[in-house]
């Protein structure tokens, strides 16, 4: 089956001119590219299909490139394909042909209609007129998903070997969340699976930023880090991994996906962010040796 993406990128490296830091910044669920043929299966309007989006995320940490570290943007929608899943996490009523035991058909987002391959997006709302077809899942696995995490795995990569440490920056939106008797609603989440994947130094800093300018910050509350977050963040192997999710009402509104007069607010506070930090000694802050200086023979 020819890629929904045969005539355009269904994803973008961006990198610095000059690399500065071991950070990588990655916004896996702002894509909005709608395939033809995608949207020919759906069921949805256009702005009902978008509201698995984390709209605009891209934009916001923009700058990232700029001042001296990579990142990665899917163009491809979440609606389309979460790279933040398991390769082959599919729900089984989605497909005409059965799914043998190579597939992951029984985890909890499969059940809740959000694997590899959504069956629904925001408010539990269908996505597909009928059925899809397993040709169709090894098109979008095999040939954006792969490709994708590939990338990832060598901006991380590049990282280690310049500075003897990596730090993944997972970029999202959250709907905004509601107060509840115990405690406020977040503005910001950071999950870091509960101090597993991520110094703990560094979500200290994260936090303080975040706080310092008058948000609410909670950890791993109701969002502890996805399948980037677990999967890449390794200490012990110096690859640190943190997911930053950002309520969509500090600068959109939730209804139209239409930037409202907080968002460049918004984005400055986050360059805030990531010049601080870039200006981090971040393997000492994180417990890296420094690398040996290169001799003019090498």
């Amino acid at each position: 089956m020819r890629s929904d993406y045969w005539d355009q990128p269904a994803f973008e490296t961006i990198r610095p001119r000059r690399l500065v830091a071991p950070l990588v910044f990655n916004s896996a669920h702002s894509g909005r590219i709608y395939p033809d043929r995608f949207l020919a299966m759906t069921r949805l309007d256009h702005l009902s299909i978008r509201q698995s989006e984390d709209a605009w995320v891209d934009e916001l940490f923009a700058r990232a490139p700029h001042l001296g570290a990579p990142m990665l943007r899917a163009h491809f929608p979440r609606a389309y394909l979460d790279v933040n899943r398991e390769p082959w996490e599919l729900d089984p009523t989605m497909f005409v042909e059965p799914l043998s035991d190579r597939f992951n058909t029984t985890s909890p987002r499969v059940a809740a209609g959000l694997g590899t391959l959504a069956r629904v997006v925001a408010e539990n709302k269908p996505i597909y007129r009928e059925r899809l077809t397993l040709d169709d899942a090894r098109m979008r696995i095999e040939g954006i998903y792969h490709p994708y995490h590939a990338a990832l795995q060598k901006l991380l990569s590049e990282a280690i070997t310049a500075f003897g440490v990596a730090v993944l920056i997972d970029c999202h939106s959250m709907p905004r969340i509601t107060r509840t008797a115990e405690r406020a609603a977040p503005d910001i989440v950071l999950g870091d699976r509960y101090g597993t994947t991520c110094a703990p130094g560094l979500v200290d800093l994260v936090e303080t930023i975040f706080a310092g300018a008058g948000l609410k910050v909670a950890r791993n509350r109701p969002y502890a880090g996805g399948f980037a977050t677990r999967s890449y963040g390794r200490p012990q192997h110096g690859v640190h991994a943190l997911q930053i999710e950002i309520s969509r009402h500090l600068y959109m509104n939730e209804v139209t996906l239409a930037k409202n007069e907080d968002f460049d607010a918004t984005r400055a506070l986050l360059e805030r962010l990531i010049l601080a930090l870039i200006g981090l000694d971040l393997p000492a802050l994180v417990g890296v040796p420094p690398l040996p200086e290169k001799t003019a023979a090498e």
